[in-house]
């Protein structure tokens, strides 16, 4: 068992710090700094003190249904078709402070990537001189708002919880002329509770989430996107200590309605939930050990938003020392999230 823990304890040190940061299909251009999925297996797990660095690559395939309307960048459509891929850079410094007993991290996301938006009807776009009836298309390759995160976690036995939030910072290279952005041109704050219960005996990890999202104006459109909620919850079995094979389930929703003179709307929440699963496999380059995640969720409820399947393939692994994981089932023994 103390040898099965040690080895858990480590695979799970490798899985990546950082908080994963997306876009979804809910508030203004369909577009929210959650993303489902984002809290999975040692959810609530953080890692020694070190230096670590995270490589995510985000997909996602949607398409609104012809009845419903959405509004991007000021341009009200129907029909509307997006997909998106992006690659997500997130460095991790967790540091030697403690509060109350808890390690204290912060981390940094800088997106990149290619979101393509194509509409099958054009209901109006003052902004871009149209008033309605004209199919659009917009794509091309940007970089997104950078995201700053800070987190605290503890340990007791099985058990590891951590308390976190992160805050979108406005970029300056939104266009309200496009439908295509990866920019939110936005204040967002996010803070989230995560906790994960990891049985070294049989290899079993159950973890979960809650969050709360408030969002603020996009002053170029002068839209105020609602504030949301947002949940998650994994099941995953280690089959051996280099591989895992879990379940995911994600649910996100708006409690407070979109406003601002730019709202064509009106009243506009959006609403998803997604299912799917996830695999793990670990490994070493070197001395330098590796973890490798999939996951893959598909939307099976949804309001106000497109429905679509998202793929997230994660590399992560740590920069410079590494700290071992003891081979004793100690409470003070700290791991990594993800």
């Amino acid at each position: 068992m103390k040898r099965l823990r040690a080895a858990l304890l480590a695979t799970l040190a490798c899985a990546g710090a950082g908080a994963m940061i997306g876009p979804v299909q809910a508030t203004e251009s369909g577009a929210s700094l959650y993303l489902p999925g984002l809290h999975g297996p040692g959810a609530g797990i953080v890692p020694p003190p070190g230096f670590y660095f995270e490589n995510d690559f985000y997909s996602y395939s949607g398409r609104l249904s012809a009845a419903t309307r959405t509004q991007i960048g000021g341009a009200v459509l129907a029909n509307v078709k997006v997909q998106a891929r992006a690659d997500f850079l997130t460095p991790t410094w967790v540091t030697p402070l403690e509060i109350f007993g808890g390690n204290l991290g912060f981390a940094v996301t800088l997106p990149v990537g290619n979101p393509r938006v194509s509409a099958g009807a054009l209901i109006a776009a003052p902004r871009l001189g149209r008033t309605f009836g004209v199919k659009m298309r917009d794509s091309g390759f940007f970089l997104g708002d950078p995201v700053l995160s800070s987190f605290v976690g503890w340990h007791a036995g099985n058990f590891h919880w951590q308390v976190g939030g992160s805050v979108n910072i406005p970029s300056g290279t939104y266009d309200p002329d496009r439908l295509s952005n990866l920019s939110f041109n936005r204040f967002i704050g996010d803070v989230y509770l995560a906790a994960t219960w990891l049985d070294p005996r049989i290899g079993l990890d159950i973890s979960g989430a809650v969050g709360f999202e408030i969002n603020g104006k996009n002053n170029d459109t002068d839209y105020k996107s609602g504030n949301a909620v947002h949940a998650d919850l994994s099941i995953s079995q280690y089959l051996s200590k280099e591989f895992s094979i879990g379940a995911l389930f994600s649910h996100y929703q708006q409690i407070s309605s979109d406003s601002g003179s730019g709202a064509s709307l009106g009243a506009y929440k959006g609403r998803v939930t997604a299912v799917g699963g996830t695999i793990s496999y670990s490994f070493t380059v070197g001395s330098t050990p590796v973890s490798a995640r999939l996951k893959v969720l598909r939307e099976v409820s949804v309001e106000n938003r497109p429905q679509g399947t998202i793929a997230l393939v994660s590399l992560a692994f740590p920069i410079g020392h590494v700290p071992s994981a003891p081979a004793t089932a100690e409470p003070t023994q700290r791991v990594i999230k993800h």
